[in-house]
């Protein structure tokens, strides 16, 4: 089911979905990647007390996960169509991997 067939209204309905088009390993490590560094950099920003951080967390979180997308998943992001969603569920999917909720590996 592609994102323009069907119109998500809440994270809990939209997170399934996100679940299904994060199914390749290498994508889920670039994605858990990603989101970790952009952690890192929110903490060198407090750390060093300097903006210029926060400048690069998009470039960081994103590029690691479109690259995952284009070139593992070979799906486009949905964070052109649900960028709250999307964010939210990196943050979620960052912390189910981190715990073990989630594997890396999907069956």
């Amino acid at each position: 089911m592609s994102t323009t067939e069907k119109k998500f209204t809440s994270l809990k309905e939209f997170y399934p979905f996100y679940l299904s088009e994060h199914r390749n390993f290498t994508s889920r490590v670039l994605h858990f990647i990603g989101t970790g560094l952009v952690f890192l950099i929110l903490i060198a920003a407090i750390l060093f007390h300097d903006w210029r951080f926060f400048v690069t967390i998009p470039f960081i979180g994103y590029g690691f996960a479109w690259v995952g997308h284009f070139f593992f998943e070979k799906n486009k992001p949905a964070t052109f169509q649900y960028p709250g969603y999307s964010l939210a569920s990196d943050f979620i999917l960052f912390f189910d991997l981190l715990t073990g909720k989630q594997s890396f590996k999907v069956k």
